[in-house]
């Protein structure tokens, strides 16, 4: 063979070489972004808490949000108004398709239906946290009734 021929054959085995991890590195471009869009557009299931003080103090709070912060801090997201409640006392997270309970180093602790946690613990519908004396009550993907919202009539075929 003839050298010109060789180099032809030598570059176009490097240029399709290139060619080829192009298209697989623009393949795996785009799977990733559509797995990022997919999971963008993941809702979170909310959650409804009843949150109880001693008699005194009664109120529903539900939230879509992936992270929900209860504390005595009136900026928390769950505020919760008990000289017992330390001022970050617990956080709600969502992730791995569940909702997870953990104590942020409080005084008094944080217990789940009466046992003390010390790790994120995984919370069900029905469970019962207490941050000192408040006791907040969990139920999951139930929207509060709100007046304003409608009932569609069910048709019938």
């Amino acid at each position: 063979m003839s050298a010109p021929i060789v180099l032809g054959l030598r570059l176009f085995l490097g240029l399709t070489l290139y060619l080829f991890l192009g298209w697989v590195l623009l393949t795996i471009w785009r799977d990733i972004r559509q797995q990022g869009k997919l999971l963008a557009e993941k809702k979170i299931p909310g959650i409804n808490l009843t949150i109880k003080i001693g008699e005194k103090y009664s109120q529903n709070h539900f939230s879509t949000q992936s992270e929900l912060l209860l504390g005595r801090d009136p900026h928390c997201d769950i505020p919760l108004p008990d000289e017992t409640v330390s001022v970050r006392h617990a956080r709600l997270s969502y992730h791995h398709a569940q909702w997870w309970i953990e104590d942020l180093g409080s005084t008094n602790g944080t217990q789940l239906n009466k046992e003390h946690i010390s790790i994120p613990t995984v919370v069900i519908n029905g469970d019962q946290i207490e941050c000192g004396k408040a006791a907040v009550t969990i139920s999951l993907g139930i929207e509060p009734s709100h007046p304003k919202t409608q009932k569609i009539p069910k048709m019938e075929i």
